[in-house]
């Protein structure tokens, strides 16, 4: 029985990518130059997620192809599937419990520097946010977005940047899986479109 335990317990350590890690650089390649004038004028704190929420190379198994996607809502933290075991490991912001998306979809469609249009259900739950917000540092939406499909329907849900890293690691979002600019901006490079994602 104790043995039975002690299986389940590693078996959920290294699904969750707890057994070692190490610090997974973001390549020079996936930085623009606008990038590093956009961020570097940068109109929020500059908060860096630390710890297990930092970008981190990980043991990952998985039958998932290289280049999946996973969302791994409960723990607050996205994999970048790159086989042979391994994934890297991102610290996100996830919605709250009533507003998560889970399930597979797919990436239909990838911006840069996104505008934000809030919905009119987020205007119903946040008073006083404008209609439109132009694409820059001060935007929610960050540096980059990708925008989750399922088949042709966009799901409305999107992995994508934050003005407010200091709450990586936090279930605060009205939905949308937030990164760190840095992190987005690395990921970005990585995905392409029509890449599967799992959340959770």
């Amino acid at each position: 029985m104790m043995w039975r335990a002690v299986g389940a317990l590693l078996t959920g350590l290294m699904l969750s990518g707890c057994i070692s890690g190490t610090v997974a650089p973001a390549p020079d390649t996936a930085m623009t130059a606008r990038d590093k004038q956009l961020l570097a004028n940068k109109p929020y704190p500059n908060v860096k997620p630390s710890g297990d929420f930092a970008r981190h190379i990980v043991e990952y198994p998985t039958n998932k192809k290289p280049g999946t996607v996973v969302v791994d809502t409960p723990n607050k933290f996205l994999y970048y599937v790159e086989g042979n075991g391994k994934a890297i490991r991102y610290g996100v912001t996830v919605g709250e419990e009533s507003l998560a998306f889970r399930g597979q979809a797919k990436v239909g469609r990838k911006t840069e520097w996104p505008s934000w249009t809030p919905t009119p259900e987020i205007h119903q739950r946040i008073a006083g946010l404008p209609s439109y917000v132009a694409p820059g540092p001060h935007n929610p939406m960050g540096a980059r977005a990708l925008y989750l499909y399922q088949g042709n329907q966009d799901t409305l849900f999107r992995i994508h940047g934050t003005n407010q890293p200091e709450y990586i690691g936090q279930a605060i979002s009205s939905g949308c899986i937030r990164m760190l600019n840095e992190d987005v901006i690395d990921l970005y490079s990585r995905v392409p479109v029509g890449a599967e994602v799992v959340v959770l």
